[in-house]
């Protein structure tokens, strides 16, 4: 069969758009997005890439072939060095996906999927022992189950360490990109989260339990947990900032997230100021202030953005609404810390603190609990928010797709209802502490939901699996091994330039 002979500028115009915003490696086209994270040219892919890809493939399938047939000659030339024909791009393009319609993947390709957001898990969990602690109506056997909840939080703490080490040590490219991802990366700091958790609740729960070696144990975790806390949250917004651009319109709730490390140190600090020395638990209560302040400032900083975003464009997306309830926690957290530190100040202050230790006491602990009232008023607004905004999504024929920010739905609440029993116990408010028990119900049934709903969700593929979690934008879908890329551009540069020297 005589070789086609294909218009140079037809050609040229065509390789201008397949090759339009694409980065060029070794004479050839390859898309930003399939690039790995921290690669020159690398950007956040978008389900326009794969649509535009997916639109060029079907003209493809449907253009006509001027009388040619499907199979070509081995002579048949290629297009000229530098110049990939559409086939080329599309292979390309498609090696870095993977077939989601597999029934069945190796285990070893699902942990390359257990990302940061699994320590969600072990948040909200530790926040249920945490809560059962502090309800104020006591009854036989609720100290027993919050030390379930307690141990089988430890369990799943150890759990999610060994997955993600397992990820990081199997698969190493994965732990550069997890925190170079522009969204698993906000959910790094839910390690450090969980590790404060199991911290409050070994206060809670072990410290009673325990001899004095504990004692002085939690205390130097404690100043461990505030620096973890300090780096985390720093650490993550300053890479946010250094790395990539945002604007109002990409905006969600989830940027609060990276200073949540720093929000339970107030609360942590106000369980411990019970339990240690009168010198200790000083030391304690002040830098739990300080640092409960850092972060309740910054995140009144991300809520300004939060609300501008909400008068300028609307709801998030539903799947993207779970994430409104982390707004619930800086004030949650802050009023149960402030109001917890406070109601314990007087024990630990010296007879000449400031002038007079009794007058400051009480006058700080006046001062806290009104200031808290506000802050706690708050935490509820934002709340009824979140609530109002799933009222759609619940009238969705398909409902919500189950994803690791559903847990969403119980930690932050956890904070707002400490806070609740926090500010029954200052004023002295029988009925608050009875709302407070009432969605202390409510929150364990959803705990038991959306871990029962983790567990069919694993089952049914719809998490651990390519495309399905947090890392879903890592190169679009599952990415090749570098080996993989550069073995397959390799051979790729190889025909273009045996093709070039043909030609001459």
């Amino acid at each position: 069969m005589k070789p086609v002979q294909v218009d140079l500028q037809e050609q040229e115009k065509t390789r201008d758009e397949l090759t339009e915003g694409l980065e060029v490696h070794h004479g050839i086209p390859v898309p930003r997005h399939m690039s790995r994270p921290g690669e020159d040219g690398w950007r956040t892919p978008t389900v326009h890439d794969y649509e535009r890809e997916k639109m060029k493939t079907v003209e493809e399938e449907h253009a006509p072939n001027d009388g040619r047939t499907d199979e070509q000659p081995a002579n048949t030339p290629l297009p000229s060095a530098g110049m990939l024909n559409v086939q080329s791009v599309v292979h390309l393009a498609n090696l870095s996906r993977i077939d989601l319609s597999l029934e069945r993947l190796h285990w070893r390709e699902r942990i390359r999927h257990y990302t940061w957001t699994f320590f969600t898990m072990t948040m909200a969990t530790g926040g249920i022992a945490n809560v059962l602690h502090t309800v104020p109506f006591r009854f036989p056997g609720l100290y027993a189950i919050g030390v379930i909840f307690f141990l089988f939080n430890l369990i799943l703490f150890i759990i999610n360490v060994s997955m993600i080490s397992l990820r990081f040590y199997t698969f190493p490219e994965t732990f550069r990109a997890s925190y170079m991802h522009p969204s698993e990366r906000l959910f790094l700091p839910a390690s450090v989260v969980s590790f404060g958790t199991v911290l409050i609740n070994i206060s809670q729960y072990g410290l009673p339990e325990a001899g004095p070696w504990l004692s002085r144990a939690v205390l130097v975790m404690f100043w461990i947990d505030a620096a973890l806390a300090i780096l985390s949250s720093s650490g993550i917004y300053l890479l946010m900032w250094s790395t990539k651009s945002f604007t109002v319109e990409q905006m969600t709730p989830v940027w609060i997230f990276p200073i949540y490390p720093l929000l339970i140190i107030g609360p942590h600090a106000a369980i411990l100021c019970t339990k240690l020395s009168p010198e200790d638990a000083l030391n304690i209560i002040i830098g739990g202030f300080t640092l409960q302040g850092v972060g309740f400032l910054v995140a009144l900083m991300v809520y300004s953005s939060f609300i501008y975003r909400l008068m300028t464009q609307k709801l998030p997306q539903a799947s993207s609404r779970p994430a409104m309830f982390v707004s619930v926690g800086p004030s949650g957290f802050t009023a149960a810390g402030v109001l917890g530190m406070a109601d314990s100040i007087a024990r630990n202050l010296g007879s000449d603190f400031m002038g007079d230790g009794k007058m400051a006491a009480m006058i700080l602990k006046v001062v806290a609990n009104w200031a808290c009232l506000w802050i706690w008023g708050l935490a509820m607004w934002f709340f009824f928010v979140s609530v109002g905004a799933h009222w759609s999504c619940a009238r969705q024929n398909g409902g919500l797709a189950f994803s690791m920010t559903w847990f969403s739905f119980v930690f932050p609440n956890t904070a707002l209802i400490t806070a609740t029993f926090a500010v029954g116990k200052a004023f002295q408010s029988k009925a608050i502490q009875v709302v407070g028990c009432v969605m202390t119900v409510c929150l364990i049934i959803a705990w038991f939901l959306v871990f029962g709903m983790m567990i069919r969700a694993i089952t049914l593929k719809q998490i651990l699996w390519p495309q399905k979690g947090e890392d879903k934008d890592e190169g679009g879908f599952k990415a090749p091994a570098k080996s993989e890329r550069r073995n397959t551009l390799r051979k790729l540069t190889s025909s273009t330039k045996s093709t070039k020297s043909n030609n001459r």
